[in-house]
């Protein structure tokens, strides 16, 4: 009879009687069958650029330059000629293609490679730079594969994910990882949302579909992070969500249409929470309100925090950007406020917003220690205010110096400032501010400053 030691035998009793434990669901084994499935949808894009180039070598005079270009349009810069490559997806029979907007901007040509490596010309149907997505046509050919929408909200970090494209010209690459975080936003525009994955995502690849497990495309990709200019497993795909409600725009009408209200937003930092009494910096900051928008008929302040839209929590100025850009004119957005340590709801009419540009935010904050504020400020004058450009009515102190090692200048005051309220009082003359200082100091609480600056407005909160 065999003999094993004396804790093999235990180990095996302990193995008899523990409880079965469940099978974690693990992903296919390989993912043959969905590459073999969806790489007929996935289309490699050429485009021909025109590149103006000024001359280099500065021997030419720039005022002769000037002259020309004023003259005849043209003033010794050169034109090139640039191939650029990318990538795209066929979604329905009808042949359009989705792929990014930076792959066929400012293109005098476009051509996409299909599967069977044929070049077919491309007609582009329209494009949206905020969301860096455009739509493509070719003429559709018989028994067309299209690649199929999937739902980027169900997607959660841990996930498998598929790339497939043309990175650096290699058509047909596929790349495989996991989905690492969502709603990332990398400061390239208004409505960054993105899906980040760690599927290795390279040159060419833009504007070619991530799939999810079950062969559906849950994202485009767009970009990466990258320090030497290679995947170093980061790269960014905008959700299906936001792609496919821009592309089935761009194809029924040639434009995107967005909701607007008439709102400048705001971050709320640690330091601006903190002097409104917010336990938390959650919530997106008024900062100003567009005369006659509708944000200002519907009874919206500067100084009100946004914490709610529609059900939703807002958590900063970008959820708010987003989800009042996907409604439609017409529609009600219920936002919840708060307004002087008070919630209320504020229901205004969406209208169309026209131009959309990048939203106006403040991130100034200041230091968390220390009492000198380091700021001379002085009464409006009529003189003064004629020359800013602000009417008669407007309270405010202008800001005359700022001191470099003050609380003041830390938080990104300068001079020719004008501090229109404090902690969302207005204010008229220099003592207001001083008064609100030394109350603040006593309270050990930052002071929260409304300031305009040219044309904008910001809160700056000071101290803390």
């Amino acid at each position: 009879m065999p003999r094993f030691p004396a804790y093999a035998l235990v180990a095996g009793l302990l193995a008899l009687s523990a409880p079965a434990v469940a099978q974690i669901p693990s992903g296919p084994p390989d993912f043959t069958a969905i590459v073999h499935q969806k790489m007929p949808a996935v289309v490699a894009i050429l485009t021909r650029q025109m590149i103006e180039q000024q001359a280099q070598d500065g021997s030419e005079d720039t005022s002769l330059r000037d002259l020309l270009r004023r003259r005849f349009g043209q003033g010794g810069d050169t034109a090139q000629i640039r191939m650029a490559l990318g990538s795209g997806f066929i979604i329905n029979r009808d042949g359009y293609i989705v792929t990014n907007n930076h792959v066929v901007e400012n293109a005098a040509e476009i051509h996409v490679r299909l599967n069977d490596k044929s070049d077919v010309p491309a007609k582009l149907v329209g494009r949206d730079p905020s969301t860096d997505v455009a739509v493509l046509k070719i003429d559709p050919r018989p028994n067309m594969d299209v690649a199929t929408w999937g739902d980027s909200d169900k997607i959660e970090p841990g996930a498998w994910t598929i790339a497939i494209g043309s990175p650096f010209g290699l058509t047909g690459t596929v790349s495989v990882g996991v989905l690492s975080a969502r709603s990332r936003d990398i400061q390239s525009g208004p409505y960054d949302d993105y899906l980040q994955t760690d599927a290795a995502i390279n040159r060419g690849n833009s504007g070619g579909p991530l799939f999810n497990a079950a062969g559906e495309v849950i994202g485009v990709n767009t970009a990466i992070y990258s320090p030497s200019g290679g995947s170093v497993g980061i790269g960014f795909a905008i959700p299906s969500r936001t792609a496919q409600a821009v592309a089935d725009q761009l194809i029924h009408t040639g434009k995107v249409e967005r909701g607007f209200i008439g709102v400048r937003l705001q971050e709320l930092t640690p330091a601006i929470a903190k002097a409104l009494g917010r336990p938390n910096a959650n919530g997106a900051l008024v900062a100003g309100v567009e005369p006659g928008a509708p944000a200002q008929k519907a009874g919206l302040s500067t100084g009100d925090i946004i914490t709610g839209l529609n059900g939703k929590q807002v958590d900063s100025a970008h959820d708010v950007s987003r989800e009042v850009a996907a409604l439609h004119p017409g529609q009600q957005a219920d936002l919840q406020v708060v307004r002087d340590g008070k919630d209320r709801d504020v229901l205004v009419t969406v209208a169309a917003r026209t131009e959309v540009g990048q939203p106006q935010t403040g991130l100034l904050e200041a230091p968390p220690e220390g009492s000198k504020m380091g700021l001379a400020v002085g009464s409006l004058s009529p003189s003064i205010r004629s020359r800013l450009g602000l009417p008669a009515n407007e309270s405010g102190v202008l800001v005359g110096r700022v001191e470099q090692d003050g609380l003041a200048a830390q938080a990104g005051i300068q001079p020719g400032d004008v501090i229109v309220s404090v902690n969302n009082k207005a204010v008229d003359q220099p003592s207001d501010v001083a008064q609100a200082w030394a109350s603040a100091q006593h309270d050990k609480r930052p002071l929260l400053l409304g300031v305009r600056r040219g044309e904008q407005s910001v809160f700056v909160a000071v101290g803390g």
